[in-house]
């Protein structure tokens, strides 16, 4: 039997919590608060299997225009996500936490929070965790740009390694297998100049229900893909 194949870099948008939280009788609260738990799962499954680089979407920049109870409370669960317990278990797994989106965007003291846990994770080695928060896609090609026009680079320099230098997600690998839970079967603004080349695996399984066995079928249909890149 072939050794099963297991990407350097697994990105998942995260979806379905308020779904998983109506079918319960539960409020949309309950169902983020259920999917962070899931989110504080998910990291170790990952590192269990080899996976190096994780990256979650757990913010889009569209997620501003729901209402502002539960951006509220999203904030607020986000807080607890960088409280010093978790912060300290990175710290003993060897894991690098940083956060790629408009950070600028957040409450001020979240901000001062994640600054906080990049630096203390900053030289940590065995991972990265990446949570894309106030995340889009076209924001990150945009704010990449504009820093280019900053710096003054002639034209005929500019090009695709230039671009990816000045991306939120500058010296990572691409994602290799991009997951998505809930159902939908689309990206929704989520990695949009690096998935030129990233599998793709939906499932209809809601976030908070989301399991390491679940992972694991997902990783197994990876491993059946022919990577060929164009070729």
């Amino acid at each position: 039997m072939p050794e099963q194949k297991i990407p350097k870099h697994l990105a998942i948008i995260i979806d379905g919590n308020r779904r998983w939280a109506k079918k319960r009788g539960l409020t949309s609260f309950e169902g983020h608060k259920k999917g962070l738990e899931n989110v504080e799962k998910i990291g170790d499954w990952a590192k269990k299997r080899g996976i190096k680089i994780l990256t979650l979407y757990v913010f889009s920049v569209e997620n501003w225009q729901r209402k502002k109870k539960e951006v509220n409370y999203l904030m607020k669960l986000l807080s607890r996500a960088f409280g010093g317990k978790n912060i300290k278990k990175l710290l003993q797994k060897g894991i690098k936490m940083q956060v790629i989106g408009q950070k600028e965007r957040l409450p001020k003291a979240l901000q001062e929070q994640i600054k906080k846990a990049e630096d203390l994770t900053k030289n940590n080695k065995e991972g990265i965790l990446n949570l894309a928060l106030s995340y889009g896609g076209r924001s990150e090609i945009v704010q990449a740009i504009k820093k280019i026009v900053k710096k003054k680079i002639p034209v005929e320099k500019i090009d695709e390694d230039l671009i990816n230098q000045e991306l939120w997600t500058a010296g990572l690998a691409e994602p290799d297998l991009i997951i998505r839970t809930g159902g939908e079967q689309r990206l929704s603004n989520f990695l949009t100049w690096q998935s030129i080349y990233s599998e793709f695996y939906f499932t209809k399984k809601n976030w908070p229900e989301f399991s390491e066995q679940d992972l694991d079928e997902a990783l197994k249909d990876f491993s059946l893909r022919q990577r060929r890149f164009g070729k």
